[in-house]
């Protein structure tokens, strides 16, 4: 049966100076490197064998992956980089402190930017720091100014569909090694989530999601590997599909 493994990449720099990064490239902080080779010792007990990996463009998510499929051994595994697996763009909040923003805006502000399924940030001013546009990474792609989680799901949904799912459907095992958004987009598509549940589902870091789906790609099944960090999985904690 095809299995989907999603793996949020470890601590990064700017998580730890808790700083918005968006699609900023930071590197993974030591302990970020140890959260992803946790992950891999947790796959290698689990005894999942990967036919292929997907992860962004940014690094902090292509060391997660290398560092778990070594650690799981299986750094010899094909991998597949594409920016529309980035994380989402966090646009004029981009390199801002948290707190610091939320004095500024207020809390209630900064968590409708943050939380909110349709609501994105203010725009990235054209020729800022963090303006993306000459990057060679994205030289194909229209990139974003902002981007809420329902312009990322947007993004990742036709890459999902068109390079992803058919190699599920041939039946493969799959790792997928991303950022916090971009697989919330994927949960809220293969678990049918709502706009208004999946506001609230979080995906830890470092922590394999296993998820056994059918010939259709719908889940079957799906555990946590470090179950004492797992977070609730929509619709199996609630009994549906």
């Amino acid at each position: 049966m095809p299995l989907l493994v999603l793996l949020r990449h470890g601590q990064s720099q700017w998580n730890l100076d808790n700083r918005f990064t968006g699609w900023v490239d930071v590197n993974l902080t030591p302990e970020g490197e140890a959260q992803a080779r946790r992950g891999g010792e947790l796959l290698k007990e689990a005894g999942i064998h990967f036919d292929r990996e997907y992860t962004s463009v940014l690094t902090r998510a292509i060391r997660t992956g290398e560092i778990a499929l070594h650690a799981a051994g299986q750094g010899w595994v094909p991998v597949v980089k594409d920016w529309r697996l980035n994380e989402r763009h966090y646009g004029g909040l981009t390199g801002l402190n948290k707190a610091e923003t939320a004095a500024k805006f207020g809390d209630d502000q900064v968590k409708v930017w943050r939380r909110s399924y349709d609501v994105p940030p203010p725009d990235l001013a054209p020729g800022s720091e963090w303006d993306f546009a000459a990057d060679r990474r994205y030289h194909h792609a229209k990139v974003p100014s902002t981007e809420s989680l329902k312009t990322t799901l947007d993004r990742v949904l036709p890459f999902w569909t068109d390079e992803i799912a058919p190699h599920l459907a041939n039946g493969e095992t799959v790792l997928v090694a991303a950022h916090g958004n971009s697989l919330r987009a994927i949960v809220k598509h293969v678990f049918d989530v709502s706009e208004d549940d999946i506001v609230n589902v979080e995906i830890p870091t470092g922590n394999p999601l296993a998820i056994v789906l059918d010939d259709h790609l719908d889940p079957l099944s799906a555990r946590y590997l470090d179950e004492s960090r797992a977070e609730a999985i929509p619709h199996f904690v609630k009994g549906a599909r």
